[in-house]
C-alpha cells in the first residue's frame, strides 16, 4: 500500500521537527533545502533549493567571486568586478555566461539575496532594513522587491519558515563574547 502524499508530507514534517529538536534549526533548514522543501510549510509557497556551487576552471572566476562575496555590503558594479579581475566588462560578461550561465549583475543580485536568506535564517531579530544594508540592497523596499522576485515569498514569510525557532520559542543570541541567549515564547509573547 502506498502512502498518500499528505501522509508522506506529514512524515517528512515530523522528521524535520526531530532534526530541528536534536541538531538545531540551521541543520534542519539545510536538510530541508537538500530535500527541496521548507522546514515549516506555509500555504502558497514555492519549494526551495540551494544553488550548486560553480566548478573552478583554469581561467576561473573564483578569485573575483570570492572578492565580491566579501564586499556584498558595498555598492559594487560590473565595472568594479571587471577592474578587480583586470579584464574588460565585456570579457567578464562572457566568462560569467560561460562559467555560471548568468550575467555579472544577476550573479551579484543572487549572492545578495542568498546573504539575506542566511541572515533571515540565523539572525531572526534583525530588522529587514538592517539586513538590506548589510547585503548591499540599500533599503527594505528594494530587498523585499528583489527577494520576492527571486524567492517568490516575502522576507517575513521566509523568516517564519527558516528562522531559528525551537518549539514555538524564538531564540535570540546574545552579542559575541557572551554565552547567554534570550528565548521568547511566541505564543505567550514573553521571555522564558
Amino acid at each position: 500500500m502506498c502512502p498518500a502524499s499528505a501522509g508522506t508530507a506529514a512524515g517528512i514534517d515530523l522528521c524535520l521537527h526531530l532534526a530541528r529538536a536534536d541538531h538545531g534549526a540551521a541543520y534542519a533548514a539545510h536538510v530541508a533545502r537538500h530535500m527541496v522543501m521548507p522546514p515549516h510549510r506555509e500555504g502558497g509557497q514555492l519549494q526551495y533549493s540551494t544553488a550548486p556551487l560553480a566548478d573552478r576552471q583554469p581561467e576561473s572566476l573564483a578569485p573575483i567571486l570570492d572578492w565580491a562575496a566579501e564586499r556584498l555590503h558595498e555598492p559594487l558594479t560590473v565595472d568594479d568586478l571587471a577592474s578587480q579581475a583586470k579584464i574588460s566588462p565585456r570579457t567578464l560578461a562572457r566568462r560569467f555566461a560561460d562559467q555560471l550561465g548568468v550575467s555579472p549583475g544577476r550573479w551579484l543580485l543572487q549572492q545578495r539575496v542568498a546573504a539575506a536568506q542566511a541572515l533571515l535564517e540565523e539572525e531572526t531579530e534583525l530588522p529587514v532594513e538592517t539586513i538590506a544594508v548589510r547585503v548591499g540592497l540599500s533599503s527594505a523596499a528594494n530587498l523585499r522587491r528583489r527577494f520576492h522576485a527571486m524567492v517568490r515569498t516575502t522576507p517575513a514569510a521566509y523568516r517564519r519558515s527558516f528562522g531559528r525557532h525551537e518549539h514555538g520559542v524564538s531564540v535570540r543570541l546574545a552579542p559575541p563574547g557572551t554565552r547567554d541567549c534570550v528565548a521568547v515564547d511566541q505564543n505567550l509573547g514573553r521571555i522564558v
